[in-house]
Parts: structure tokens; C-alpha cells; sequence
């Protein structure tokens, strides 16, 4: 039997590809306002009109489309036009419309953790476009719960641990934000593992917790089974 009643898993850059939309997009903006400011200055002002819309917007691509158009009015003075804004708008609406592409080993290890484990998915952001990636994911079906939240705080896992009934010490959480995923599960006594992704919003980035014996980080997912068997022994 299971040591872990349930294992969860964060969604955007664990199970699949997410962070480098916001670059792609973030790339575009800078050209988009090139001939207004350097770049430098737009990403600095970007990231702090996000930080201000975090409390009203929450996370997710519709709060960033909302920050770069809000930004775009501040740095040009007014004088972004109609058109520079619809295109702000399209970029929005094609991360929304992207590819769902799972990461590396995801596809196999969660089918075969869905066999021996309750799965879980808890992730942040906007309902409907959390709700919509999940199906195109075509891994829903391996989940028992999806729980979309609007922050990953402690007090909102403890919320989510305590109407499911689970133990922190019988649950695992996996995920790549430091801050989101790792930190707030080890505060409550649950256990943790990091799996870094490549790219990292400026938001999540923190210092790696002290070691102890609930949290461990892997190279990539494909190294949580044996993990697991070890933990389990």
C-alpha cells in the first residue's frame, strides 16, 4: 500500500509546455514598442504592471494580455494606436489557441502512476483556459481530482488537503515553481518534489528550500518512479 494517499502534479510546465508562450509573446511586445523605450525598460515595466494586476487579474494569459495593454498605454504616453493594441490582442488569443505539448516522459509516467496512485492536478490561473488545456491535454482521464485554484498558498492547500480529506504527510506534490508548488506543501508538512523547467517567471524564482527529508528535486520526470519506489520501501 501507498504511503501517499495522493500524488499531485501542477499543470503549466510540468505536464506540459507553457512558460515559453509568455516569452515568445513578451518578445513580440518588446518590438512591438521598440521605437518607444529599450527593452530592458518595457520588461521591467511589464513585470511590475503584473505584479500591481496580480491582486485584480490573478494569473494567466488574459491578466497578462490586460498588463501588456495597460503597459503599452503608460510607456507610449497614450499614443499606442488601435492597431498596435489589437495585435497585442491576437497575440493573446494565439496563446490561448497554442498546441498543448506534453513535456518529455509525462505521457508514460503518469499512465503508469494512474494504475498504482490516486492522481491529482492542481494548478492556477484562469478557469476556462485551465479547464480547456487539461481536455486537450488527453490526460484527464488519469486524474481523479483537478482542482484550479486562483493562488498556491498555504492556506490554499491546506483548504484543498482538508475537503479532500488527505493528510499532509500522505501527500506528495510535484511541480516546478519553487514558490507555487514546493515551498507552501512543505510548510504544511507534505512532501515535495521540484522538477525544473527551463524557463522561470521572474515571480516564481526563490531560493531552494534547506534540505530535509520531504523534499527532493529530479532532473525530469521520468525519474519520479523510481523515486516513488524508494520513498515507499
Amino acid at each position: 500500500m501507498s504511503r501517499f494517499e495522493v500524488i499531485a502534479f501542477d499543470a503549466d510546465d510540468t505536464l506540459w509546455h507553457n512558460e515559453r508562450l509568455y516569452v515568445n509573446a513578451q518578445s513580440r511586445f518588446r518590438e512591438l514598442l521598440a521605437h518607444y523605450h529599450n527593452p530592458e525598460w518595457i520588461d521591467e515595466q511589464l513585470y511590475q504592471a503584473e505584479m500591481r494586476n496580480l491582486p485584480h487579474f490573478g494569473y494567466g494569459i488574459k491578466a497578462f494580455a490586460l498588463s501588456m495593454i495597460e503597459t503599452a498605454v503608460e510607456l507610449t504616453e497614450g499614443r499606442i494606436s488601435g492597431h498596435d493594441i489589437r495585435r497585442i490582442v491576437d497575440t493573446a488569443r494565439e496563446m490561448l489557441a497554442a498546441e498543448i505539448e506534453l513535456l518529455e516522459h509525462v505521457a508514460d509516467i503518469i499512465a503508469q502512476l494512474a494504475s498504482s496512485h490516486v492522481l491529482m492536478v492542481i494548478t492556477k490561473g484562469d478557469l476556462r483556459d485551465q479547464e480547456l488545456k487539461m481536455a486537450r491535454s488527453g490526460l484527464v482521464s488519469y486524474f481523479r481530482h483537478v482542482e484550479i485554484v486562483s493562488d498556491k498558498s498555504v492556506e490554499a492547500y491546506a483548504a484543498l488537503l482538508k475537503r479532500h480529506a488527505i493528510a499532509p504527510e500522505h501527500f506528495l506534490m510535484v511541480g516546478n515553481s519553487l514558490r507555487s508548488d514546493i515551498l507552501p506543501v512543505l510548510a504544511l508538512g507534505g512532501h515535495a518534489v521540484y522538477v525544473p523547467y527551463p524557463l522561470t517567471w521572474a515571480h516564481e524564482v526563490v531560493q531552494p528550500p534547506a534540505e530535509q527529508t520531504n523534499y527532493h528535486a529530479l532532473e525530469h520526470l521520468g525519474q519520479l518512479p523510481e523515486l516513488l519506489q524508494w520513498l515507499e520501501q
